[in-house]
């Protein structure tokens, strides 16, 4: 069983850039795809991006392509998501979630799916203000 940990959220202005991370113990981390999520008040939990095991792979919501990046540093058990030109409508906690198996699933139904996801971290704000 994975254990996740997010940090790095936080409170910035339109256009700037924020850098989650997400440390994972408790398995072999680069067995695991990792994605990120966020909710608003009020909003259904959103997906963000997800990440391969090995890292090779990424896939982005379109909201978010081209502004966020997904990484990860398996030997630090660690995922990060670099935030770039933030936008007030970013504003949500976001989360780490995890399933074993490293590879993307083929299907975007199932990579965006909250309920594909067994592993949870506890959140970390993120306000853009305007």
């Amino acid at each position: 069983q994975v254990h996740l940990v997010e940090s790095g959220g936080g409170l910035v202005q339109a256009g700037d850039s924020l850098r989650l991370s997400c440390v994972a113990s408790g398995g072999t981390f680069s067995n695991y795809r990792t994605a990120w999520f966020r909710q608003a008040p009020g909003k259904e939990r959103e997906f963000v991006a997800i990440i391969s095991g090995s890292g090779a792979a990424t896939f982005y919501a379109a909201s978010v392509q081209g502004r966020f990046t997904a990484s990860r540093d398996n030997a630090q058990n660690s995922v990060h998501l670099r935030m770039n030109s933030l936008k007030p409508e970013d504003t949500a906690v976001y989360y780490c979630a995890a399933v074993q198996g490293p590879i993307l699933p083929p299907s975007a139904r199932s990579r965006s799916n909250p309920n594909s996801y067994p592993y949870w971290g506890q959140g970390t704000q993120v306000t853009v203000s305007s």
